[in-house]
């Protein structure tokens, strides 16, 4: 099991030779979710050794088209390559309409069922949830409607003690409770205590994705003591009136919501081609939050590593 982030897309509006815009893959426990899927996408994808028909999840954050104008043509390319597992994409009401004008206008027959899930822009939503993981949307500010994500784990189960359990007259019909954290009564009316027979759970780990947002207090709710946060940081303090007219962050905003949120790290990202390098940014942010990095295409961050 892992959790890994993988920077397709760091880049805002205009595509440049080093950043694509925006999009993330997220491998969670086996769960393959990408997250916004701006204009090339696909070929990232397959330049970062991406299986795209791994993909089960999409999610779109908004309709402005550096988020969203990849998407017909990663869905096209799944169905010429066969695919036959159905996909869900998560995303504004509107978008089911123009994804499936767009690949009908080829009279191209989808090989798979896409399952499109309308979210909803007042408060955060769990929108999928498993055995092992949740991910939930939450509004953010913007010119037209958008939403963040929040990928989680679930809290993990207890690890068996294979030495400990050796002898001590437990089944394997036990084992599931035991690493449930709970109590064994045995045939003979004795008690085994579960924390006599296992080792602690290993850390449940939580990322949230902060699309394009102008600063917005009413999400440190949903993003507190997240593990990792990605804050889009648009411009930087020399451009703050631009980033203000445009419902954009600076580098330095982003910092303070990651300090009042009490996240473990915040990486920026969604840079306007302005510029050549991130390094104001990241030294704006440092000011205010020492545990910054920028998004770089091709980066991958392991959450279980993140300190």
């Amino acid at each position: 099991m892992s959790f890994n982030l993988t920077i397709l897309g760091s880049g805002a509006a205009l595509p440049t030779a080093l950043r694509a815009t925006t999009a993330q893959y997220i491998e969670c426990n086996n769960r393959h979710i990408l997250i916004d899927c701006g204009e090339g996408t696909q070929s990232q994808i397959r330049k970062y050794g991406i299986k795209l028909q791994k993909i089960t999840h999409i999610l779109i954050s908004h309709l402005h088209g550096d988020h969203f104008f990849g998407l017909p043509g990663l869905l096209s390319t799944m169905n010429l390559l066969g695919r036959n597992q159905g996909i869900t994409v998560y995303g504004h009401p509107e978008l089911e309409q123009l994804m499936k004008g767009m690949l009908e206008v080829g009279k191209n027959k989808l090989t798979f069922e896409i399952n499109f899930v309308p979210l909803q822009y007042k408060d955060e939503q769990l929108i999928f949830e498993d055995r092992l993981i949740e991910i939930s949307s939450f509004p953010l500010k913007h010119r037209i409607e958008t939403c963040g994500f929040k990928i989680q784990e679930k809290p993990k189960e207890y690890q068996l003690d294979a030495k400990a359990i050796k002898g001590a007259g437990l089944l394997i019909q036990h084992f599931p409770f035991l690493k449930k954290g709970q109590n064994i009564v045995l045939e003979n009316g004795e008690t085994r205590n579960f924390e006599d027979y296992t080792f602690p759970p290993k850390p449940a780990h939580s990322y949230a994705f902060c699309s394009d947002t102008k600063p917005n207090e009413t999400i440190i709710k949903s993003i507190r003591n997240v593990d990792l946060l990605y804050h889009e940081a648009t411009f930087t303090e020399e451009h703050i009136n631009r980033a203000k007219a445009t419902f954009h962050s600076t580098a330095k905003q982003a910092a303070s919501v990651a300090k009042e949120a009490n996240v473990k790290k915040l990486i920026l990202g969604h840079f306007s081609s302005r510029y050549e390098n991130s390094t104001t940014h990241i030294e704006e942010a440092k000011s205010i939050f020492e545990n910054t990095i920028s998004a770089e295409d091709g980066m991958v961050v392991n959450l279980e590593k993140v300190n």
